[in-house]
Parts: C-alpha cells; sequence; structure tokens
C-alpha cells in the first residue's frame, strides 16, 4: 500500500484553524523543537569568565614624584579650569581587575578632604586611582626639570 492511499481520506482536507487560538508564528513554532538551556545562565558565565580586565599597577617611586609635581601644578592652576588628560584606573564590578581609561577633562576643583580631581562634567577621581595627567598646562612646567 503506497503512502499516498494510506491518508486518501484527508489529505485534501483544509488545513484546520482554530477559532480559539492566535496562530503561531514560523519563529515560535520552531523554538518548541530548539535544545533548551538546561544549566541557565552558564552562557553568560562562560562569557563573563573570557572577559580581560587589568590589574591595578603600583607606580614606582619616579612616578610617584611626577605624579605629585603634576598635581601641585595643578592644585596652583585649578581656578584656571584647566583641560587635562587623566589617566585613571576603573575596578570591575564583577571580577578582580579593571580597566585603564584616559579621557580629557575639564578640572573644576582638587577636594582635599577626598582626595580626588573633580571634573566640570561633575566626575570624580580619586587620586589613588590616578596613573598620570597630562596636557599644555604641565609641558611648560616639566620643560624646567
Amino acid at each position: 500500500m503506497s503512502k499516498e492511499k494510506n491518508y486518501d481520506d484527508i489529505i485534501h482536507l483544509p488545513h484546520f484553524v482554530s477559532k480559539n487560538r492566535p496562530h503561531m508564528s514560523e519563529y515560535d513554532r520552531a523554538a518548541q523543537f530548539a535544545p533548551f538551556a538546561a544549566l541557565t545562565g552558564y552562557g553568560e558565565t562562560i562569557k563573563e569568565a573570557e572577559r580581560w580586565t587589568d590589574s591595578f599597577k603600583e607606580l614606582s617611586e619616579t612616578e610617584k614624584e611626577i605624579l605629585d609635581m603634576k598635581l601641585s601644578i595643578l592644585l596652583d592652576h585649578v581656578q584656571e579650569m584647566p583641560e587635562i588628560s587623566i589617566l585613571y584606573f576603573v575596578p570591575d564590578d564583577k571580577k578582580q581587575g579593571g580597566a585603564y581609561i584616559q579621557k580629557m577633562i575639564r578640572v573644576r576643583k582638587i577636594d582635599i578632604q577626598k582626595k580626588a580631581i573633580l571634573s566640570m562634567e561633575k566626575e570624580e577621581f580619586e587620586i589613588k586611582m590616578i596613573r598620570d595627567l597630562n596636557g599644555s598646562l604641565f609641558d611648560h612646567y616639566l620643560q624646567l626639570i
């Protein structure tokens, strides 16, 4: 018996359409047969483990002296609201380490109590997290050294 003859009684009937349920999209129909994630969040955990972070590097004594000089220069000129480039460390929220970020800022204030540089953009940079400061403000003074 051929397959066609097996279904002769129903092969030409119209496709059933439910009056109570909306038509399911092809995407949803396919999803019924897709493998499910038995370990929820496992993929995200793997991606997070693969994500690279920098470690915080302590400054050498020479680097500390240069940064101290730059901070002193900045303190003397803070009322001018100078534009500088700041390289600072941002700790990662999810794992050990973080990232060094460099950006241009306009200095508003140096808060001695908080030990931080405050920018016109209302950002706060802890001095202990700053790796370097650069800009035309420092160029003149550092050439004299």
